[in-house]
């Protein structure tokens, strides 16, 4: 198993001083998670807004690896719950737990997920070449399209897989493919600007 960029940046020789930066490093990908949910556009035809946040829970879990990948999105779903203003604006639903029984509820509560396996696949070496970090994230967002498309047809909206999949899929499946080529190259220029790609 290959150390994340997370892992290799860390200090090695004091583990407090480890643990903390590893901390840091989750909350910032939370914050980041939160701040891309800002950056949300309605669209009129589904009731989904388009929004950065897959792009920024893939990367971040190809950067943290699998278990701090999953627990920034355990996180940023935490807070949210509690009711701080961290999930996309909507003109019908308040900040919040009700939130994750909307329509994007689905997508929310795939982030872990999507999060874990990337990550998974990124402390096995895939985020350290473009081709292959762009595999990575494709199994991460196949996750997230999964989720927001079977909570689309089986939580309160009740949509069949034809609706579902107009309202879930369709309308972001060609852009946010587009921003997932973009994003692949994030971690392969990480690792190349440190030195460290060949670390293992």
């Amino acid at each position: 198993m290959h150390p994340t960029f997370v892992d290799a940046i860390t200090t090695r020789t004091n583990s407090t001083f480890r643990v903390a930066e590893q901390v840091g490093a989750v909350l910032f990908i939370t914050v980041l998670t939160a701040v891309a949910a800002q950056i949300s556009i309605p669209l009129p035809f589904t009731p989904v807004p388009f929004t950065f946040q897959p792009m920024v829970v893939l990367v971040g879990a190809a950067a943290l690896g699998s278990r701090l990948g999953m627990a920034s999105q355990v996180l940023y779903l935490t807070i949210g719950v509690a009711g701080l203003p961290v999930f996309a604006a909507s003109p019908t639903l308040p900040q919040g737990a009700a939130r994750l029984f909307g329509p994007t509820g689905g997508y929310l509560m795939s982030y872990p997920f999507a999060a874990f396996l990337t990550g998974w696949l990124a402390e096995r070496g895939f985020d350290r070449r473009y081709v292959s970090a762009v595999l990575a994230m494709i199994c991460g967002l196949i996750v997230v399209f999964t989720g927001g498309v079977s909570w689309l047809m089986m939580g309160t909206l009740r949509l069949g897989l034809p609706a579902a999949l107009a309202a879930g899929l369709y309308p972001f499946v060609v852009a946010d493919f587009a921003k997932l080529l973009v994003a692949s190259g994030v971690m392969p220029a990480l690792w190349k600007i440190t030195g460290r790609a060949d670390q293992r």
